[in-house]
């Protein structure tokens, strides 16, 4: 088997495995440690001696092997320390037998919860179910948050203790516990997704394991509860993932959304996500995520860029922005602005955003800032827009893209 399908098969599994581990034995930082040595194991071996019959049990065996392993030195080290054998029964550490069939229940959104229990800050919450739910790397997991990697691996490790030092079932909340980590939860499943829909880092544009696997999780928790942003979150995702297919041409280069064959949009997921969101939308307060749903929405409907419904999608975020104001939102409501009012006036905005640190040396802010300066007829600014994005992007994909864009320009006219 491949490699590159083997990584796709483990990270899609890896959630599963973790949640099975600490649903048997509890100890979370111990788990997740036994997992990644189990996913190790299994990606040296399977490209050489092809996929078990049952993969899933395979890791799970593996994972409870090294797990035992690791509580038992642990216990060890404490009975040398103390004297005392502090640790639970040990039968409780004895892992199956491999040929046990480990229970098939898929944990993963009770792991969810756990990693988005109230008694982590918020950036531990989330920082910690992308790395264990989702299976980004501490970096991806950093750059997402904008701060470095050291940084992130001490938010990490703190996370995992206090998950630790909790004490806390591995079961799934319900009523008001369940509400109050529903935010958390949403906030997650939207980054998993968004580093799917467009990686930060390396030569892909798209990784669709993550937009499945995120798209998975939001519809089970669809299942559990009838929220309306729950609801909107996953119309977003499915209105978002629908124009997958055309986003990039036959050689790999991106095609951005002006330009997009909508007839190779997915149809089925555009009806689905415009039901889902106009079944959300009537039922209350409009959430941030209903918003979004609303915006994508009226992007799929229409059958070309000049028929979109720009003054609608400008109230839109104008309507984001008094719920939940930052400088992503900003930007692309700067977008938004310039194709109903004119570049001009787009570009007012997204210059104004350059006070912000936080988005200021961004590409995207860079990229939109020359797709305005080329639709206001400026095309040397433009060009030097296109290359300094291109040289802030970390996207192979992304970066190629850039440098055309700004290569169809021409070279710099003499002053």
């Amino acid at each position: 088997m491949p490699a590159e399908r083997v990584e796709e098969l483990l990270r899609a599994l890896a959630p599963q495995v973790l949640g099975a581990l600490v649903r048997r034995y509890g100890h979370f930082d111990t788990a997740e440690d036994a997992t990644q040595e189990a996913l190790l194991a299994a990606a040296t071996r399977w490209p050489v001696d092809g996929l078990p019959d049952d993969p899933r049990a395979w890791l799970i065996t593996v994972a409870s092997r090294r797990l035992t392993d690791l509580l038992r030195a642990e216990q060890a080290r404490r009975r040398r320390e103390d004297g005392v054998a502090r640790e639970a029964p040990a039968d409780r550490w004895v892992a199956p037998p491999a040929d046990t069939v480990p229970d098939d229940a898929d944990d993963s959104l009770v792991l969810l919860f756990l990693c988005c229990h109230p008694s982590l800050p918020p950036a531990g919450q989330i920082a910690l179910t992308l790395r264990a739910v989702a299976g980004l790397s501490t970096a991806e997991v950093a750059r997402a948050f904008l701060v470095p990697e050291a940084t992130m691996t001490r938010r990490i490790t703190r996370a995992k203790q206090r998950i630790r030092d909790s004490g806390l079932p591995f079961a799934p909340p319900a009523g008001p516990e369940r509400a109050a980590r529903l935010d958390a939860v949403l906030h997650v499943l939207y980054l998993i997704f968004n580093e799917g829909y467009a990686s930060t880092t390396g030569e892909r544009l798209h990784r669709p394991d993550l937009c499945a696997e995120a798209i998975r999780l939001a519809r089970m928790l669809h299942r559990l509860t009838d929220d309306a942003e729950v609801t909107g979150l996953l119309a977003l995702m499915l209105l978002t993932d629908a124009r997958t297919p055309a986003r990039t041409g036959p050689d790999g280069v991106l095609v951005p959304m002006a330009e997009q064959d909508r007839r190779r949009w997915r149809a089925d997921r555009i009806a689905e996500g415009t039901r889902l969101v106009g079944a959300a939308l009537p039922r209350g307060t409009v959430g941030p995520y209903q918003l979004q749903a609303a915006i994508a929405a009226l992007h799929d409907e229409a059958p070309d860029v000049e028929s979109t419904d720009w003054p609608q999608i400008m109230a839109l975020y104008e309507m984001l922005l008094a719920l939940h104001d930052n400088p992503v939102v900003r930007l692309n409501h700067a977008v938004a602005v310039a194709m109903a009012r004119g570049p001009r006036a787009g570009l007012a905005l997204i210059d104004a955003l350059a006070a912000d640190r936080r988005v200021a040396e961004d590409h995207r802010r860079y990229a939109a800032r020359a797709h305005l300066l080329e639709l206001a007829g400026e095309p040397d600014a433009a060009r030097e827009a296109y290359l300094a994005a291109a040289r802030r992007s970390m996207n192979l994909t992304q970066q190629r893209y850039l440098h055309g864009r700004a290569a169809r320009l021409g070279p710099l006219t003499a002053g």
